[in-house]
């Protein structure tokens, strides 16, 4: 019995793009990008490996888990496959652009490879679009890249997408000390009440009433506000406050929902940040928020294409034109300025086949078939 494995078959969470869909994501980066670029967010592409001191520094320990480690042949130190740009973009800030002025806008768009798939997205190649806001530490930081989120997204045809805004710092800040803190965590991020009222002492009102906090932002701020909170908690919650005020004086229809007990993410966010959904993706289209960059202050957000590309109708894509044997070639150059894709005969084949729409003629691209009985081509 043969143990070899089928050639088409790849790794759990690793996968082929086929056409079109490899073309429609690519579309949908680029778009992604140029809305990035329109707001003076500039491109930076870090590498795919790094040494695995300087990849894992910083905002990056977070994503130490999730890093493929392999040994560097040249200096036999150990190199990590990056699984998250945004401590890459940090670390580019803090050294080869540490004397740019601030703020400083930077873009990205790559793939990251991480070790284990993140529920419920079933990848473990992860394609990211995103920016970064270096140096300024301000509600409306916070909400230039939520906007700008929403913008890109919009360019590629998503209108009607929801920013979930939550506060990650604040259920370990107000749990802390707790005598059976890790159980408790975990009943918060279950959002179980019955075992957060049997965890938390005497915060189960509280850490209760918070939970309840979540739904849309005009209601969920409302509730919020009638808390009695710690002062650094309350200082956290006047910052969500603030970034939704931000958000809704410029994006009035934007949907923004809040869940200021959620505090699942990455692991190096600090105060507000933002996971994107859309009502036809069971996963999440972009995750992002405010951390240190280095000593800096910052704020990003990170769009995955894939999820896009899945939450997203797709593009027409270019019309394929027939072109016969003994076409000038001017005649399919000029075609292709227009917009068309030529597919040039390479023998007896017919254009259907080739998925072909059209064909060429007199410098024309015409429908196939454009009578009954006149043939596809010309014989």
């Amino acid at each position: 019995m043969s143990n070899a494995l089928h050639p088409a078959l790849l790794p759990a969470g690793l996968t082929d793009l086929l056409p079109p869909d490899a073309e429609h994501e690519a579309a949908s980066v680029a778009a992604m990008m140029a809305v990035f670029a329109s707001h003076g967010y500039e491109r930076v592409k870090p590498p795919l490996l790094e040494f695995e001191d300087s990849l894992l520094a910083g905002a990056g320990a977070a994503m130490g888990d999730q890093v493929f480690r392999v040994m560097d042949p040249d200096t036999r130190r150990m190199l990590g496959l990056r699984a998250d740009m945004t401590p890459q973009v940090a670390r580019i800030a803090a050294t080869r652009l540490a004397h740019t002025p601030r703020p400083l806008r930077l873009s990205y768009a790559g793939q990251c490879l991480r070790l284990l798939a993140q529920a419920p997205a079933p990848d473990r190649q992860v394609a990211q679009a995103g920016i970064e806001l270096i140096g300024v530490d301000s509600p409306a930081a916070d909400a230039e890249t939520v906007l700008v989120a929403a913008e890109a997204l919009a360019a590629v045809g998503l209108t009607q997408v929801s920013m979930d805004l939550t506060l990650p710092a604040l259920a370990p800040m107000l749990i802390d000390g707790v005598a059976d803190r890790n159980a408790l965590a975990h009943a918060l991020d279950r959002k179980d009440a019955a075992a957060v009222r049997n965890l938390a002492g005497p915060l189960a009102p509280l850490l209760g009433a918070l939970l309840d906090v979540a739904g849309p932002a005009s209601d969920a701020l409302t509730a919020l506000a009638m808390l009695h909170l710690p002062p650094a908690a309350a200082a956290l919650c006047d910052r969500l406050r603030a970034v939704v005020h931000a958000i809704a004086a410029q994006a009035p229809a934007l949907r923004l929902t809040l869940d200021p007990i959620e505090f699942r993410g990455f692991g190096y966010h600090t105060g507000v940040c933002v996971t994107v959904y859309a009502p036809q993706s069971r996963q999440p289209l972009g995750q992002g928020g405010a951390y240190l960059s280095g000593a800096e202050p910052a704020t990003g957000i990170t769009l995955y294409p894939d999820a896009v590309l899945r939450a997203a109708k797709p593009g027409p894509g270019c019309t394929r034109v027939f072109v016969p044997a003994g076409t000038p070639q001017a005649a399919a150059a000029a075609l292709r300025r227009e917009g068309f894709a030529t597919i040039a005969a390479l023998g007896n084949h017919d254009p259907a086949h080739l998925r072909c729409t059209h064909i060429i003629r007199d410098g024309r691209a015409v429908p196939l078939a454009t009578s009954p009985g006149e043939p596809p081509w010309p014989t």
